[in-house]
């Protein structure tokens, strides 16, 4: 006996065959991930100082932003609609460089996470007038910027010591040195790792008439405080939350910072002082919104126009540096 293929029996095979489909294309993963609004956190439990120089703290809160990662199906990165709000789909080039496995791009996240911590500690102290001794020791790579010359011969964490045998103690010395050179000569680099020390040669790539090696640096240096601040981040890794962790030093040793309101920062900071843009601004954006916080600081530029975009009422300020940073919060009124 045959049975007759009805459009009743069509329409219902067909849409068993799309939730199949769907439910193959949910658990495959691709090659893909997703960057997410996590909650934000309050830094008040994860910053301590010795108890005989705290001070009382005020009506007000200090947060710092993450954002969660992780792979994404074959499903969200075909169909946008199913992914959740606030998600961006990111290769993942754009989370490590070529050639740097999860694990390692996780020891480098761990690294960055521990200097952002000792950078905001050196940073608050010396603002408010602590001895810091700082030894500056070279320039340390924070990325390797894909199609340039260092792909392959550099990576993330190894710092630069010398170039052509004039040391370099910073990002300034470096430049300078690399800018001595034509556009496509040759380089001698001293690169210091956890294995030792090493010589590495590249030539120089044209970009805009200068000659560039190809990586984004930060300041590697000895840092001795007068006294101990620990900041216990938890498993949150990365370097944007410099900025509002050394805020947060600053409350804890009687500085009123957040003038009573809820203020959410994010930003790489550095020895000097300086806030270098970050990731992730949508996502940190949306979670501040999320936790009603009254103002969200962010690095100036880019990022404080992206986050314009996703803040609703929520005031952004933006900042180039630390001071800066000091000097715009100490201009907002009170909080009654």
């Amino acid at each position: 006996m045959k049975r007759t293929l009805t459009p009743v029996r069509l329409a219902l095979g067909g849409l068993a065959l799309l939730v199949v489909a769907a439910l193959v294309l949910w658990l495959a993963p691709s090659d893909s991930y997703l960057l997410l609004p996590d909650t934000a956190r309050r830094v008040s439990p994860l910053v301590h100082v010795p108890k005989n120089r705290a001070k009382g703290d005020d009506k007000g809160e200090l947060f710092f932003l993450a954002v969660l990662v992780r792979k994404a199906n074959l499903l969200e990165r075909i169909i946008p609609a199913v992914r959740d709000d606030g998600a961006t789909l990111v290769p993942a080039a754009a989370l490590r460089p070529p050639g740097v496995s999860e694990s390692a791009q996780r020891k480098i996240d761990e690294h960055d996470m521990s200097q952002s911590q000792s950078l905001a500690a050196a940073v608050a102290l010396k603002q408010l007038g602590y001895k810091v001794l700082e030894h500056r020791n070279g320039a340390e790579i924070a990325e390797v910027v894909p199609g340039t010359p260092a792909v392959g011969k550099l990576k993330p964490s190894d710092v630069i010591v010398s170039v052509d045998g004039r040391p370099v103690q910073g990002p300034t010395e470096l430049r300078g040195l690399i800018r001595r050179h034509e556009p496509g000569e040759l380089v001698r680099l001293g690169v210091r790792d956890s294995k030792g020390l090493r010589t590495v040669e590249l030539r120089t790539k044209d970009e805009s008439g200068q000659p560039v090696i190809g990586v984004i640096i930060d300041q590697s240096a000895n840092i001795k405080l007068p006294f101990p601040v620990k900041i216990q981040a938890g498993s949150v890794v990365g370097p944007s939350a410099g900025l509002a962790f050394a805020l947060e030093i600053m409350e804890k040793l009687g500085r009123n910072v957040d003038r009573g309101y809820k203020v959410a920062a994010t930003g790489e900071l550095q020895l000097d002082g300086s806030v270098l843009p970050i990731g992730g601004v949508e996502q940190k954006t949306i979670e501040a919104k999320r936790s009603h916080v009254d103002i969200l600081l962010v690095p100036a530029g880019d990022n404080a126009a992206e986050a314009r975009k996703f803040a609703g009422s929520m005031r952004v300020i933006p900042v180039k540096s630390f001071q800066q940073a000091l000097r715009k919060l100490a201009t907002v009124p009170p909080k009654s």
